[in-house]
């Protein structure tokens, strides 16, 4: 996210070289790492440039601008631009990034060396390991120590930690206001037309999902389906995480492997269960046919809102908001009850399911910037009076009101008015939502974002998805064979998932055989062995 002047060389054969670098080290052939040499302000005091400039800011593009804005130019890109911006002679610049392929638009924005913006971030601790390793970033430890001191204060020191790598602080994590992930969902108005109860284990939510089938209670005319699934990980993950068996703690740390920000069971015993049930789901016609083809949900959504699906895991808050599936579900189907529930157990009588890590993001200035001091204080600025409140929360009395110090989103907001907060997550990059101060408050102020007749649901469902959690493991270094294998092996993951859960039942053993062979040859093994080793180091200190 920064970057350097080049000299410019003139012989044909120094050109050729230098392209060469900077495709390897991912434009950190810059001549200097420390941004701008023009005086800046944060909007805070200071100095205001001489000579107009340009930060250019990563931003995640979901598809879902309203009418009359894009993500590029809407109602919070304008108020950067005119809180910062604008008072420290800042043009600031929206890079678009498609969520649904952050890390792949990422590796050809950081490869492109020039083209890179100032701020970029993902969630993939592996991704930003190898921009580390290969030098590609600014070690902005000492940007903070002189432009972010209110910033460092706001994230903290523990936290700050997960942005270093071998001791240098590369990134910048965003602060986590909520660790919970996942919840599942049942229509409870099918459970009463059936005379049946929330089921409360897994052996009682199977037998639940042959009576929907077989009775289908939403009179969808042989389009039911009992249980959404797809390829994403808030539907597998809470059901393939209950099959897990009690481990050591060497096991836990040996046998998980991190692909991406997630911890993946896929070595812990009690996996291939997990597959053997989804299959035998499958097979039964309890599931999604094509979930293998919605990686992006899409077709879930639309499957819950036309009230065909009758159970299903998502992320917590998912359902409820505005204008999505829940609401979506009662316009079309008068009386539908989405309700949360936590059915699957383990072998214990537990609810296990993932956690989210303490940081969010991982925010990052490309070595390549020219406009390093400006990023930090762009991020100063954020954190500074109200700028993170007003972008989290709008205008007090026409998108909130403030009840016992928390922000009440207002009902019947005018559309003009619900849509200046579209992209509100995506622009407050520092935090992963609203801190108040205690989880308890981050909780409630989060409920109380969405539509009010959902408020109990939303607390439930946040509440499941920290029962019986999972945190994430964090290793005392880096997994290189993680950080080199983990694009490929999250591939061959779903892969696993999808062919085995397809699988005819009695070809299920030998399609896990070799999909799992496969697996541990493209990198699986690489990183069981490395795992191994580091958790060694680790008792041995």
């Amino acid at each position: 996210m920064n970057g350097k002047k080049r000299k410019a060389w003139t012989k044909k054969g120094s050109v050729v070289a230098l392209i060469l670098a900077c495709a390897m080290v991912f434009g950190a052939c810059s001549s200097n790492s420390g941004g701008s040499s023009e005086p800046s302000s944060s909007g805070n005091g200071g100095e205001k440039p001489s000579k107009r400039v340009t930060l250019k800011v990563e931003v995640f593009d979901r598809g879902n601008s309203p009418a009359g804005a894009t993500i590029t130019n809407n109602y919070l890109t304008n108020y950067v631009q005119k809180s910062f911006g604008d008072p420290n002679n800042i043009d600031v610049e929206f890079v678009p990034v498609p969520r649904s392929e952050e890390v792949e638009k990422l590796n050809v924005l950081m490869a492109s060396g020039s083209n890179v913006p100032d701020i970029v971030f993902t969630y993939d601790p592996n991704t930003f390991n190898r921009y580390a390793k290969q030098q590609g970033l600014t070690d902005v430890g000492p940007l903070l120590d002189e432009h972010g001191k209110k910033l460092k204060e706001f994230i903290g020191e523990d936290l700050m930690a997960y942005g270093k790598y071998d001791g240098v602080q590369y990134a910048i994590p965003a602060k986590r206001a909520n660790i919970g992930k996942y919840a599942s969902f049942i229509r409870e108005d099918w459970l009463k037309t059936l005379g049946m109860e929330l089921p409360q284990t897994t052996e009682e939510l199977y037998e639940v999902l042959k009576a929907f089938k077989e009775k289908d209670p939403g009179k969808t005319g042989g389009q039911v389906i009992p249980m959404g699934m797809t390829i994403a990980n808030a539907q597998f993950e809470p059901l393939l995480w209950s099959f897990i068996k009690p481990m050591t703690d060497e096991q836990k740390y040996t046998l998980t492997q991190q692909l991406g920000s997630n911890d993946y069971p896929i070595l812990l015993p009690g996996f291939k269960d997990g597959l053997l049930f989804m299959n035998k789901l499958f097979n039964e016609g309890l599931m999604s046919k094509d979930f293998g083809l919605d990686n992006d949900k899409k077709k879930l959504g639309e499957d819950v809102s036309n009230g065909k699906v009758g159970f299903f895991s998502e992320d917590d808050i998912n359902p409820f908001y505005e204008n999505l599936m829940y609401d979506l579900l009662q316009t079309n189907v008068p009386g539908a009850k989405l309700t949360p529930i936590d059915a699957f157990t383990n072998e214990e009588g537990k609810h296990p399911k993932p956690l989210y890590a303490a940081n969010g993001m991982y925010i990052m200035i490309p070595k390549s910037s020219e406009r390093a001091v400006e990023a930090v204080k762009y991020l100063e600025w954020m954190v500074s009076d109200d700028h993170l409140f007003h972008i989290q929360n709008g205008v007090e009395n026409e998108n909130y009101k403030l009840v016992d110090g928390i922000a009440v989103a207002m009902d019947d907001q005018p559309q003009d008015v619900l849509d200046r907060l579209y992209n509100s997550g995506d622009m407050g990059i520092i935090s992963n939502g609203k801190q108040l101060g205690s989880q308890e408050k981050n909780l409630k102020a989060r409920a109380m974002q969405m539509p009010s007749k959902f408020f109990a649901e939303v607390e439930a469902a946040q509440n499941i998805a920290l029962t019986d959690g999972i945190e994430p493991l964090l290793m005392s270094r880096p997994i290189e064979a993680q950080t080199k294998y983990a694009t490929t092996l999250k591939d061959k993951f779903n892969e696993i998932i999808v062919k085995t859960t397809m699988a005819k039942p009695d070809q299920f053993e030998s399609m896990y055989e070799s999909l799992m062979k496969d697996y541990m040859a493209s990198g699986g093994q690489a990183i069981l062995d490395e795992r191994i080793e580091v958790y060694k180091e680790m008792q041995s200190k």
